[in-house]
């Protein structure tokens, strides 16, 4: 099982299953980590997080959709 987001996670990289940068933690809030996404982060990734809203500068990366959080970084699954 995956702990639980902490207040340490600020910073990270998020990287897809496949190794691709999706952005960086930027704050965290129970179980949700906020999200700013990579500047290159194509529009079909974006719709499988539910990051729908083009216009937004963080989103709520969901806890469920973790796989791994080492020290650097945090995996996700799918």
């Amino acid at each position: 099982m995956v702990r639980q987001f902490r207040s340490s996670d600020k910073g990270k990289t998020v990287l897809s299953k496949n190794g691709d940068e999706i952005g960086t933690v930027e704050r965290v809030s129970g179980n949700k980590a906020h999200v700013k996404p990579a500047s290159n982060l194509s529009r079909s990734v974006r719709q499988r997080l539910g990051w729908t809203d083009e216009d937004e500068e963080m989103y709520e990366l969901m806890h469920s959709h973790v796989s791994q959080i080492s020290d650097d970084e945090i995996h996700l699954k799918d």
